[in-house]
């Protein structure tokens, strides 16, 4: 029977996910392409040969001539660009790769003879050994994502350099001050810098200069109470994204006119989170509702979405973000975006899909290693049936439950009656929420995001207690997180995933949510911000990674391995400098001679030091330095204009490139 509300991924004929692309209809045409081919997408599983898709990439400079390499030539600015960024930021910057020895040798590679052609080939061979995504079993026990891409040569040097265990202090300041930073890392080791990297879409100076002002422990309060964080002028501004506040049934009645205008809510709700981690000061908040829709994670576009899928994000994902886990999943289980997404509204008692009920505890609770059966699996199924859809609108049908008796990993219920199903199954989403497996499901994910790739199981442990200890309530988890050493410890051991970049680089290089003068705007239907943050979401489409883009229930995998994609960096650095140019000009700049201060430095070295401590907040080492400076084609001692002697922009640029913007 036809299926009408078809999921991102259709289940087949086995009841598991396949890969097929969505439908086109003229309703999604206007649409990014949400289901693209690898090679348009960038990221993508790494084969079982431990390769990375090399297939496309897009911009890669030509060879150089190492008889035309001369410094400040821009062959010669292209050849110290690949040096500082390739190899310190693609194979790790210091986090990943460039203390191991492939890292070692892709460097070597990059200032060696072999050229941009060999570059690509190390990049392709050197950087990850890593699996491909092992395939679901019947009974699901395969490996969790991310663990996935760390059962690798380059996974085993990434835990070396991570600290091994670590304790937790009475304040985030404490911890910060008696914790030594001793692994290898091309960060400046400055807590401030530290959490400013962390718990922020990129740092800014207002950011630095508030945690110093506020200090460590007010900050990290104020930013776990946003609500007394007055709004930003891009805040403001999304209410140009007229659809963001209604409800389901305003846009369900406005449905007309919205098509009228070719405005879609669910396109625009990505489009705010773009905004909001661009301009926003409630950071914390914004890194959590990210994390939080790669977690309990509904597609951004699937049949029915332009109707419900905004309402999920702030309904369910916000209003939770730093609330109570069990609560967020009851709340997940009642709306119709995560009902219709896996198919959960044509199940009944009679015709059961397990869609709902197998993500619920593989993705959304205990984890794939969390000690559920296929057994559980189908009691779960039973449990659930009767949550339905109409008119867009979550409804309990009990006429469709199930009844009898139940138990699902040690959770029992006598589910006698129809209309005690919601009753029951709510109880089962929130013993869920509470169990032992769902608590270190999430301190794993939650040291992840924060902390390192390979956390060590001394904070896992220890955050996993808190949550468990404060019946799920995500506030004192981050509360134990920045009061524990092993955060203060970690200082480079991230690297930013392809969105993290680009908004990174919006924030540092003050981008202003105002057009810029004499902009004339060509799209009648959305104002310059509004088309502003469209154009750059289409742009982390093309990065491979935007706000809740992933089409898969498991959501965005959060370790750099499963990043390393030349053609991407490549494409990352090219809209650097696009924004250096202030080539959107739906928005505003700080032009590049105003990086340094009002009155640049008038010698090189000195311009150098300005603008590595306004980019990337701190100071460069002497070899770092002299890349930079070989860039340039000048001398550290050598009288320059505002314009580093037309070199300003390339210098820039290749700031952007560094590991030191790279990493977080």
């Amino acid at each position: 029977m036809a299926n009408r509300n078809v999921p991102p991924q259709w289940p087949g004929d086995d009841g598991r996910w396949e890969s097929r692309p969505h439908p086109t209809t003229d309703r999604y045409r206007e649409r990014p392409v949400a289901y693209a081919t690898q090679e348009q997408r960038g990221p993508r599983w790494v084969g079982p040969d431990g390769g990375i898709g090399m297939e496309s990439v897009a911009g890669l400079p030509e060879p150089y001539d190492e008889d035309d390499d001369e410094p400040g030539t821009d062959k010669g600015r292209r050849r110290a660009l690949m040096a500082l960024g390739g190899a310190l930021a693609v194979a790790g910057g210091g986090a990943a790769l460039s203390f191991t020895d492939q890292g070692r040798g892709l460097i070597d590679k990059l200032l060696g003879d072999g050229g941009v052609d060999a570059t690509a080939a190390e990049l392709n061979n050197a950087i990850s050994n890593s699996p491909a995504q092992q395939q679901p079993s019947t009974v699901r026990t395969y490996t969790e994502q991310n663990e996935s891409y760390m059962g690798s040569r380059a996974g085993n040097e990434l835990r070396r350099n991570a600290p091994a265990t670590g304790r937790v202090y009475a304040t985030p300041s404490e911890a910060a001050a008696n914790t030594k930073v001793t692994v290898k890392t091309a960060l400046a080791k400055d807590p401030v810098l530290h959490l400013a990297r962390r718990a922020t879409f990129g740092p800014t100076p207002k950011v630095i200069a508030d945690i110093r002002r506020l200090g460590i422990d007010n900050w990290i309060r104020l930013q776990l109470d946003p609500a007394k964080i007055a709004p930003t002028a891009g805040e403001l501004k999304l209410g140009e994204l007229t659809t963001l506040n209604m409800s389901i049934a305003q846009v369900r009645a406005n449905r007309d006119a919205l098509n009228e205008r070719g405005t879609q809510a669910d396109q625009e709700v990505v489009d705010g989170a773009v905004g909001r981690m661009i301009f926003s000061e409630r950071q914390l908040l914004e890194v959590m509702v990210d994390f939080w829709n790669d977690f309990l994670h509904v597609g951004p576009f699937f049949d029915g979405s332009d109707m419900v899928r905004s309402s999920f994000d702030r309904d369910v994902i916000r209003k939770h973000a730093l609330g109570r886990y069990p609560e967020m999943l009851v709340a997940a289980n009642r709306h119709p975006a995560l009902l219709i997404y896996l198919n959960q509204n044509q199940s009944s008692k009679d015709n059961v899909n397990e869609n709902l009920a197998r993500e619920n505890l593989e993705l959304y609770s205990v984890g794939v290693d969390g000690g559920y059966t296929e057994k559980d699996v189908k009691q779960a199924a039973l449990l659930q049936t009767g949550r339905g859809v109409r008119d867009d609108q979550y409804v309990y049908q009990p006429e469709r439950h199930h009844v009898g008796p139940v138990k699902i990993m040690g959770f029992s219920h006598p589910n006698g009656t129809a209309e005690g199903g919601e009753a029951a199954s709510d109880a089962y989403f929130r013993f869920l929420g509470l169990h032992p497996s769902t608590a270190r499901y999430i301190a794993l994910n939650l040291a992840v995001r924060f902390v390192s790739d390979t956390p060590p199981k001394s904070l896992i442990d220890r955050l996993a207690k808190t949550y468990t200890a404060n019946a799920g309530a995500i506030k004192p988890v981050l509360m134990t997180l920045f009061r524990s050493s092993e955060f203060w410890a970690a200082v480079g051991q991230k690297v930013r995933r392809p969105m993290e970049y680009l908004a990174a680089t919006y924030r540092t290089l003050g981008v202003s949510p105002t057009p810029s003068p004499g902009f004339q705007q060509g799209n009648r239907n959305r104002t310059p911000f509004a088309e502003g943050l469209r154009q750059i979401r289409n742009k982390m489409d093309e990065l491979g990674q935007f706000p809740t883009g992933q089409a898969t229930p498991n959501g965005y995998p959060d370790i750099f391995l499963a990043w390393t994609s030349a053609g991407t960096m490549i494409n990352g650095w090219n809209e650097a400098l696009d924004i250096v140019n202030g080539n959107r000009r739906m928005f505003s700049y700080v032009t590049p001679e105003k990086f340094a201060g009002a009155k640049p430095p008038a010698t090189a070295g000195a311009y150098v030091d300005a603008l590595a401590k306004r980019l990337v907040h701190q100071t460069l080492s002497a070899k770092e330095k002299a890349a930079l400076l070989g860039i340039a084609g000048v001398a550290a001692n050598a009288k320059v204009d505002a314009s580093l002697n037309g070199a300003l922009t390339s210098v820039v640029r290749a700031l952007l490139a560094s590991p030191q913007h790279h990493l977080r």
